[in-house]
């Protein structure tokens, strides 16, 4: 069974630079119903543009915690 959790991202290019890098591996952010997640920063790489990333996400992960998909939210 999949679990999803939403999130607002707010994290501009030079800062997911240090992500992309290996600097820093987990991203910490608050979910919309205020729970606090950390998650692989490599899963944002595909919503990544050139001013970063801005926005509402839905993570979806599996029943054992393991990423699944990653999808823009209005």
């Amino acid at each position: 069974m999949s679990q999803r959790i939403v999130v607002d991202i707010h994290l501009s290019a030079e800062e997911y630079l240090r992500y992309y890098r290996g600097e820093i591996k987990l991203v910490q952010a608050t979910s919309v119903d205020g729970r606090r997640v950390r998650f692989p920063a490599n899963v944002l790489q595909h919503v990544i543009g050139h001013d970063g990333i801005h926005g509402r996400y839905a993570i979806e992960f599996d029943g054992d915690g393991r990423f699944q998909s990653i999808k823009r939210v209005d």
